[in-house]
């Protein structure tokens, strides 16, 4: 008969059972740990702010649907270039031109829409807004091809090529309409930046989030029967159920909140006059549902996860992040690679500027301006390593959420913009710092 020992009066039995059961969590989750830590920085973000708001102004204004929705919106225009800086920092690189290329293709935009186009195709033509944003894309990616050339064929830096480009074409953004503000814009072409127009309502939104639901649970089904075929560990099923039900928990929690948030009065009068509705007493309640650059925004990530992870083009990036010199003794081409990064990066940055543009239904110099620190800092606070080879695209997109909550909490409270500076650049170096410290523990 063997002695099992007694842990009854062991003090620490309690915390390692915990422990072990944490770790038996991760394990058969297969959750990753930066992944799990974002989530409970945001959810700290945004109780912190919302309680402070409770305890020193007499109101909570930060977790409302209100403020959530605004928020998601804000924060498209960031994580959209945040997924594309993944990619350029993976390959141990910096650009610190994009909020430039946002500035630059948004005035351009502005100016097509305002005195070319009509003079073509006509004011109000319905095609405007298509014409409008293919070309703003193109510009960005034709952009960013002459930096990728520059850096890659002429080896020149680029933090030397891009931080030039943020002179250059912020110069040439307020030279193209001597620093005059375009506005309005197409009416088409606005409804890509929001607004209670710029959604798809409660029902669309819930044909939205059950369709991710249902990808969800295919791509664990595929993902399972995967594994098996060629003979790999597989997830305990209960570990499956878990990843499934808080991956849809979250999906349908988005969808309540957005349908939460209804159209303001003043809206709904004008929608109910111009399509002969009567509005009851107690008003009517037309929920906004996603808003349009939230879909894009998913999209984008949706697109740049399979491009990552599913492609030669993102192997060869990881590879070149890991050991350049290994990567061209393998037979990948690094210049060209580093050209197409810096091209599909310009071309991020254009469409960001179609929805920052279009957001606020104008075209300003000041259109982008500091954007190039939040996208840096998004996709570093995502978990992608300044040293290369390390990134996860949804990870930017969680640290461009990140850090759009402090900067929206901070305006809540009423801090200053020195502030916010002060706190955005001090959570880029921690997040720095912290990178270092899981590189040395992965050891």
């Amino acid at each position: 008969m063997t002695d099992t020992p007694d842990t009854s009066s062991d003090p620490h039995a309690p915390k390692e059972q915990n422990v072990n059961l944490f770790r038996k969590f991760l394990n058969g989750t297969e959750i990753d740990t930066r992944l799990l830590g974002m989530f409970g920085a945001l959810a700290l973000i945004w109780l912190g702010f919302h309680f402070y708001g409770l305890i020193f102004k007499g109101f909570g204004a930060m977790l409302t649907p209100r403020n959530l929705w605004n928020l998601s919106v804000q924060t498209s225009s960031i994580g959209i270039m945040a997924t594309g800086m993944v990619l350029v920092i993976v390959t141990r690189n910096i650009d610190l031109s994009v909020g430039a290329l946002v500035g630059v293709t948004g005035m351009t935009m502005g100016i097509l829409q305002a005195e070319i186009f009509p003079q073509y195709i006509g004011l109000g033509h319905p095609m405007m807004w298509v014409i409008t944003a293919i070309c703003g894309i193109s510009l960005g990616a034709l952009i960013g091809t002459l930096h990728g050339w520059l850096i890659a064929y002429r080896d020149i830096p680029a933090f030397i090529v891009t931080l030039g480009g943020l002179l250059v074409w912020r110069g040439t953004a307020f030279l193209a309409n001597n620093g005059k503000t375009i506005s309005p814009l197409d009416d088409t072409f606005k409804l890509l930046g929001g607004g209670p127009y710029g959604t798809i309502g409660a029902t669309g939104s819930w044909i939205v989030g059950l369709l991710a639901c249902a990808v969800i649970i295919y791509m664990l089904y595929n993902g399972r029967r995967k594994r098996t075929v060629h003979g790999f560990a597989k997830r305990p099923m209960w570990g499956e159920f878990t990843v499934g039900g808080l991956s849809c928990g979250m999906i349908i929690g988005a969808v309540l909140l957005v349908n939460a948030y209804p159209w303001p009065k003043g809206i709904v009068k004008q929608y109910a006059a111009a399509n002969n509705l009567t509005v009851p007493e107690e008003g009517l309640f037309i929920s906004h549902g996603f808003a349009i650059p939230v879909l894009i925004l998913l999209t984008v990530g949706i697109l740049m996860t399979i491009l990552v992870n599913r492609t030669r083009f993102g192997r060869n990036v990881f590879a070149i992040g890991g050991n350049p010199e290994a990567a061209a003794l393998a037979g990948i081409n690094v210049k060209w690679m580093t050209l197409k990064i810096f091209a599909l990066m310009g071309a991020l940055a254009g469409l960001a500027g179609v929805v920052a543009s279009a957001r606020l239904n104008s075209a300003t110099n000041a259109l982008g301006l500091l954007d190039e620190l939040y996208v840096i800092a998004a996709a570093v606070i995502g978990g992608t390593s300044l040293a290369g080879g390390v990134g996860t695209i949804y990870g930017a997109i969680l640290g461009a959420l990140v850090m759009q909550s402090l900067q929206s909490g901070m305006v809540l409270i009423g801090f200053d913009t020195s502030i916010q500076q002060i706190v955005v650049g001090s959570v880029l170096v921690f997040a720095v710092y912290l990178d270092n410290l899981y590189r040395k523990q992965a050891k």
